[in-house]
């Protein structure tokens, strides 16, 4: 195993670095100590071609600029917040707006756009990096100080494993998850319309016309919410669904695991033979198809369009505060927030 670093840029005079982690198979994963973000992951094809398989950018003028979350850890709550407010214990809490009347994946200052510490660590068979922030009190109008930790640890089977840790000093929100945007296609060489997802779901949260959930969940049978079976991305896009045309013609849906304790998905794209399983304690994953993605910008030399990653992003359920039937976010000091995922990448047949 080989753990690396170099300067990737600064912010207000601070250092940005990547960090490289090689393992014995020589699959490589990069990430920045800037929000978290994973710029790279390193995986062969059927032919043993090796090629990046997650969205991301070169330089740190780009995530500055355009980044849409690419592979950064997002927080304290994932998802939106309706209304950027909430009530809890009776206070009423106004949090910083950065989508319409809401707000989304933590605010402007949210866990994807700050400088973490960073402490390297080794383990028998495994290296990775420990991430560690502090919240402080009020930061984007969330109560208490909360203390993260985010590990990222790569083993030798190829697995990735995403662990997190959080501790407050007064009751407040919490809901992380990493938002990596996955191409198996290597190189964002073809879109993801035809990778495959299979994953043991028999309901989904229904969306509003602003994409906050409605409370509802609905049966997935019938549908192409059903990934039961394993089903193609471009079932949802070309679908006539309702929820499908809300989300811009795919998806951006909460997809709620059938039972609890741990699950898993699995992404899978036919040319390339590359394929990911992905297993988590969260009781559910948001798959986001990239519909709104556009710009004037490129990722690794391909523009930026719609269908050209897909996020996995496994989680507790969005706007969870304002939904009493859905599982509770809220953190309090005699309680430790924990959440563990893991990403294998391995090659079929």
């Amino acid at each position: 195993m080989e753990i690396n670093s170099q300067v990737f840029g600064q912010i207000d005079g601070q250092q940005v670095l990547e960090y490289s982690l090689t393992n014995d198979s020589g699959m490589t994963v990069s990430f920045l100590n800037f929000g978290c973000v994973i710029t790279k992951v390193l995986v062969p094809d059927r032919q043993g071609n090796v090629e990046n398989v997650v969205l991301g950018f070169d330089n740190l003028d780009d995530y500055l600029k355009w980044s849409p979350y690419f592979g950064a850890v997002v927080g304290r709550v994932a998802g939106r917040i309706q209304g950027a407010s909430f009530e809890l214990d009776g206070k009423e809490y106004h949090l910083t707006v950065n989508e319409g009347t809401n707000q989304l994946h933590g605010g402007n200052k949210g866990f994807n756009s700050v400088i973490w510490q960073a402490e390297p660590i080794e383990e028998e068979e495994a290296a990775g990096v420990k991430f560690f922030y502090r919240s402080v009190d009020g930061e984007e109008g969330y109560p208490g100080n909360l203390e993260t930790i985010v590990t990222y640890l790569l083993t030798n089977e190829n697995e990735l494993k995403i662990s997190y840790e959080a501790r407050t000093d007064q009751p407040t929100l919490v809901n992380l998850t990493n938002h990596s945007y996955f191409n198996l296609s290597g190189h964002n060489k073809r879109d993801v319309s035809e990778h495959n997802l299979k994953l043991d779901n028999d309901r989904f949260v229904e969306l509003g016309p602003d994409l906050i959930p409605t409370g509802t969940l609905l049966e997935t049978s019938g549908t192409p919410f059903d990934f039961r079976g394993g089903r193609q991305i471009k079932d949802g896009i070309e679908s006539v669904h309702p929820q499908n045309l809300l989300a811009g013609n795919g998806y951006d849906h909460p997809l709620v695991f059938s039972k609890q304790g741990e699950n898993k998905i699995l992404l899978s794209e036919a040319e390339s033979g590359r394929a990911l399983e992905v297993t988590t304690d969260q009781p559910c994953v948001v798959v986001y198809t990239t519909n709104q993605l556009e710009g004037p910008f490129t990722i690794s030399g391909v523009p930026a369009k719609k269908y050209l990653g897909i996020c996995l992003e496994t989680q507790g359920l969005p706007d969870a505060i304002h939904h009493s039937e859905f599982p509770s976010v809220v953190l309090k000091p005699e309680e430790v927030y924990r959440q563990l995922t893991a990403f294998r990448f391995f090659v079929q047949s």
